[in-house]
């Protein structure tokens, strides 16, 4: 009987041990994040990385979610991809993580890369207008037109009156030879923001 007291008496401090360990290290944590979004918001991202730096835990998301968009804000492309494909690998199914991870390696160039990520966003979230836009237009910049139109139409199937997705829509199938579509598109654009150059100069070529 007196083993088991003692054995409770032991669990219930432990118990209070690691419930003050884990409040004050939340309040480091907070303390933390606090100054880095004021250094961040000086323009100072460099500086911001420091306070992170000291309570860095390899296993937290939030740190090197955060760790990842500060370096790459910072021109440090290639940390930021390390910390960013730590948090990726942490939460398998983060889109912010891969859209995060998307940034450092197109500074980079790493452009298939970068297609691989948005594919996998895709395999998740097939209707991901960002993702579909985006992917969309890595495959205009390389001129593949015809993969670029499926992912465009997709876009412009989920925002019918929305501007990017449209105009963009309207030059691949401009350059596809498909000049009716284009047509119709670029003066869609028109209806949402009227006397719009890059839609006026798709109509021009068309005349």
């Amino acid at each position: 009987m007196e083993f088991l007291k003692k054995s409770i008496g032991t669990i219930a401090f432990l118990l209070v041990v690691n419930g003050t360990f884990s409040q004050g290290n939340q309040v480091a944590l907070m303390a933390a994040f606090s100054k880095s979004y004021s250094l961040e918001k000086n323009g100072d991202f460099s500086a911001s990385l420091d306070p992170l730096k000291k309570v860095y835990d390899e296993t937290s998301y939030e740190l090197n979610l955060r760790l990842g968009w500060l370096n790459y804000n910072a021109g440090l492309f290639d940390q930021s991809v390390i910390f960013y494909s730590r948090a990726q690998k942490l939460k398998p199914y983060s889109e912010e993580a891969r859209f995060g991870y998307i940034l450092p390696l197109a500074a980079l160039g790493k452009w298939n890369e970068v297609i691989k990520l948005y594919e996998q966003i895709l395999e998740v979230n097939p209707n991901n207008s960002v993702a579909l836009y985006r992917l969309g237009l890595v495959y205009y910049g390389r001129k593949d037109y015809v993969k670029a139109n499926i992912l465009l139409k997709k876009v412009v199937d989920l925002y019918p009156f929305g501007y990017d997705g449209l105009l963009l829509l309207g030059w691949t199938s401009y350059f596809q030879g498909n000049i009716n579509e284009a047509k119709v598109l670029f003066n869609k654009v028109n209806l949402y923001n009227p006397g719009d150059k890059s839609a006026n100069e798709g109509l021009a070529l068309i005349k």
